[in-house]
């Protein structure tokens, strides 16, 4: 099964070559392993606002990574910080989703010690098995 951890850059989209054009920028479409979740895409998004080229996934596809660059040289260099900013992102999804999930178990905790349940967990805490 495929997860969050898993997600890296794996190609150039082969139905999106990079090509030279009378433009002074060179599109670049680069394929993820596996589809990643929207809010995931969304974090992405939000991580990569603030670079020197636009870069961006779309939430609903959640497959490639879209940027470009003035000239061929700042490939290597674009990909670098492409692949920076994916394991970064995971990291943050990662974590997050942790903190989600401990405060969910912890809510769980909470709601176990009112009521009868928190009654009955009183008492079984409290049993003395010393002879």
């Amino acid at each position: 099964m495929e997860g969050i951890s898993d997600i890296r850059i794996s190609s150039i989209d082969e139905m999106r070559p990079p090509r030279i054009l009378k433009e002074p920028y060179i599109n670049l479409y680069f394929k993820l392993t596996h589809k990643a979740p929207k809010k995931w895409c969304e974090d992405f998004n939000h991580l990569v606002a603030k670079g020197d080229y636009p870069v961006k996934i779309e939430p609903n596809n959640g497959l490639f990574i879209e940027t470009w660059v003035r000239k061929p040289e700042e490939i290597v260099k674009a990909l670098e910080g492409l692949k920076r900013a994916v394991s970064t992102c995971k990291e943050e999804y990662i974590a997050r989703i942790h903190a989600e999930a401990k405060a969910a178990a912890q809510m769980g905790d909470a709601l176990e010690d009112t009521g009868e349940q928190g009654r009955l967990n009183k008492i079984i805490a409290g049993l003395n098995f010393d002879e």
